[in-house]
């Protein structure tokens, strides 16, 4: 009786004491399981999710996740449409390089908006005009008045609303979660964008084929309001206004040389902007490799994208158990490295089984350098410049994607589709390998000592 007492006290001790670090809804879980030392290794499970407990960002969560369902619905639509229509290689990465375009020109002054109004604010006026512009791309779509011109220039649209869209909303993370779990939130936003990639595509190539792009453009219209709704129901204190006495130009100033000046995130951001120059843009070529290399059609084409995301999905819940930033910078190599070998085995493949095997791989290796380039740079950034910090992250990763997409189809144009991811996979193994090198020279005692 003695030691049964025990075991319940010992157990509610735990309980108790893990109950207050999950918060409210958790803690009553706690308290009726009680299940002593496993409830603390149950902790370690729980520790990805923590940031679900908060309000504001589960709000923010629920409706991202559709929305962003309904944007990579879009993505493959018009990639198929392009292509459905014009046939080149060449224009899709015109296409590409079109909608991502002003997200290199104009994102640090995104960045700027982002650090001096209110982000829920701004998001809700980004969320307004996608839903305006995929409902016009639906519209042109259904009714069968769309002209190829028409699509660069939706493009561009796009790519000047996500100027202002992306740093402000991976800025907004920090405002709804303890600073204590924004690597966890970083990581599940991550996890919660794969989800999206592989769910997105599959869909977008069932209802291509069986109904046409303008409907999935009327779906990606539609999601919005997930997002939209989710913004307007959040509890959030008043934020405190920036200094606006200095011009924008001094803003942007005093965010070049903070990121400049620090050596860690000036190198994460220069691997991340080579990765995205030659690595990624082989999603604007997966048209050709659907159509003409593997021989699966808009179905397979959806299935090869899932499976990028797929692996990008368990690459980003992986992330999310790491406790703490210890270790990320390996990561960030081993995700370069891991991207490129994945890219050249996929150019040589005449297997779809084994293509999507790949691409598996090669989504696995690509979030696990995004996403802790992602954590680690806002770890290092101080609140009041991390708009202007993630508008330099948001150059990188999708700014420079243009510049890569009209190479990529240049190169394919020229070349062929199978070379020129061979020849990009190849320099993003080359940078992966310099950047470990400049991490174990920073890790030497003469380095140090200087």
């Amino acid at each position: 009786m003695i030691k049964s007492n025990f075991v319940i006290a010992y157990s509610h001790a735990h309980a108790a004491k893990i109950s207050v670090w999950l918060n409210q809804p958790c803690a009553r879980l706690c308290d009726i399981i009680c299940l002593g030392d496993a409830i603390v290794k149950w902790q370690s499970y729980a520790l990805p999710f923590l940031p679900l407990t908060h309000r504001n960002y589960r709000l923010f969560f629920l409706g991202q996740s559709l929305s962003l369902i309904g944007t990579w619905m879009q993505t493959v639509a018009q990639q198929w449409l392009i292509y459905r229509l014009t046939g080149s290689a060449a224009m899709l990465g015109i296409v590409g390089f079109l909608g991502q375009l002003p997200v290199l020109l104009l994102a640090p002054f995104g960045g700027i908006l982002a650090d001096q109004f209110q982000k829920r604010s701004l998001l809700l006026i980004t969320q307004l005009l996608f839903t305006a512009h995929a409902l016009t791309f639906a519209l042109l779509t259904l009714t069968k008045l769309i002209r190829v011109w028409h699509i660069p220039m939706l493009a561009l649209i796009f790519g000047l609303i996500s100027a202002v869209d992306i740093p402000t909303r991976h800025s907004f993370i920090s405002e709804l979660v303890p600073k204590g779990l924004l690597i966890n939130a970083i990581a599940l936003n991550s996890a919660m964008f794969n989800m999206a990639r592989v769910a997105g595509p599959a869909a977008a190539g069932i209802v291509v084929a069986g109904l046409g792009e303008g409907w999935c453009f009327l779906i990606n219209g539609a999601s919005y309001f997930a997002i939209i709704l989710g913004l307007l129901m959040m509890d959030l204190p008043g934020s405190k206004a920036q200094n606006t006495r200095l011009s924008p130009l001094s803003h942007l100033v005093e965010g070049v040389k903070f990121v400049v000046g620090t050596a860690p995130i000036r190198r994460i951001l220069a691997l991340l902007g080579l990765v995205s120059l030659t690595g990624m843009s082989y999603v604007v070529l997966m048209p050709v490799f659907a159509d003409r290399i593997l021989h699966v059609g808009p179905k397979g084409l959806g299935i090869l994208m899932a499976a990028s995301g797929t692996g990008a999905l368990v690459g980003a819940l992986l992330l999310a158990m790491h406790k703490g930033v210890v270790g990320l910078d390996k990561r960030i190599a081993f995700g370069a490295v891991g991207f490129g070998t994945s890219l050249i085995l996929f150019s040589h493949s005449r297997s779809f089984a084994l293509s999507t095997m790949l691409l598996i791989s090669a989504g696995f290796c690509m979030i696990t350098q995004m996403a802790s380039s992602n954590t680690l740079v806002q770890t290092l950034s101080p609140e009041q410049m991390r708009g202007r910090v993630m508008a330099a992250y948001a150059m990188m990763l999708m700014g420079m994607a243009p510049l890569g997409s009209l190479l990529a189809g240049t190169m394919a144009h020229f070349i062929g589709a199978q070379k020129a991811v061979v020849i990009n996979g190849f320099i993003c193994v080359v940078g992966g390998l310099v950047f470990a090198r400049c991490l174990i020279y920073s890790m030497s005692p003469k380095y140090k000592a200087s």
